[in-house]
């Protein structure tokens, strides 16, 4: 019953740990991080809650506490805590280490091969509302960014969300290989890596790319730029 409650713990432990690693200062940067995931998590806890009522994912109560919010077991609603805090943590760890941008010139490109792969893939599959409803927020998601970032911040977005595969690989496929959450096959496409639904992968794109666009504008408004959605 404590089994996803513990996977929250073992997701946020070493970011939170290190936050007060003094050459970093990541603890200094919480001022920008909390208001990005306060609006992230508003924004994925509602749509968990839809898709829960929907039936399109279910949770195993065997591996849960037994405490709900709209449907939603407490440790979801976690999950939009730890996960976005640790991804920002990845982030800046690999901006604070890796001086050089190495995914700069390749990040526009490889934006409009994700966006053109994505809206084939909604049309493909628009009766699986997961499949379409993911994808689709991810072409809205990235276009917003390609269209307005230009000289930002992408290449090393793209470096953390491959990076944060690897811990993905390991909670994600604990979810769903006990599984913790399941999946109804009807509103997803049924392609799957090992037991992660592929589905999943677009999820996390989502995720990130909500959480550090509204983190980066957090950081440029206290830069006394106007805190405006539409600039870069």
């Amino acid at each position: 019953m404590y089994t996803y409650l513990l996977i929250n713990i073992a997701t946020v432990f070493f970011p939170l740990l290190f936050s007060f690693e003094k050459k970093m200062g990541f603890a200094r940067l919480w001022k920008y991080l909390f208001p990005a995931m306060i609006v992230t998590g508003v924004v994925f806890i509602g749509w968990d809650i839809l898709f829960t009522n929907r039936k399109i994912w279910e949770f195993n109560s065997n591996y849960i506490l037994g405490f709900y919010f709209y449907n939603i077991p407490l440790e979801e609603c976690l999950f939009f805590v730890t996960v976005p805090f640790a991804c920002v943590f990845v982030y800046e760890v690999l901006r604070f280490y890796i001086k050089t941008d190495y995914f700069k010139k390749a990040s526009l490109p490889l934006g409009w091969i994700v966006i053109f792969t994505l809206a084939t893939f909604t049309f493909m599959h628009l009766q699986q509302l997961y499949t379409s409803v993911s994808s689709l927020a991810a072409c809205v998601l990235l276009l917003w960014n390609q269209l307005l970032f230009r000289k930002g911040w992408l290449g090393y977005f793209w470096l953390t969300y491959l990076v944060c595969l690897i811990p993905f690989f390991i909670v994600n496929g604990t979810l769903t290989s006990l599984p913790v959450v399941i999946y109804s096959s009807t509103y997803n496409s049924d392609i799957r890596v090992g037991s992660i639904p592929v589905e999943d992968f677009i999820f996390q794109l989502d995720l990130m790319m909500l959480l550090i666009t509204i983190y980066e504008k957090c950081k440029n408004y206290e830069k006394r730029q106007p805190f405006n959605l539409f600039k870069k």
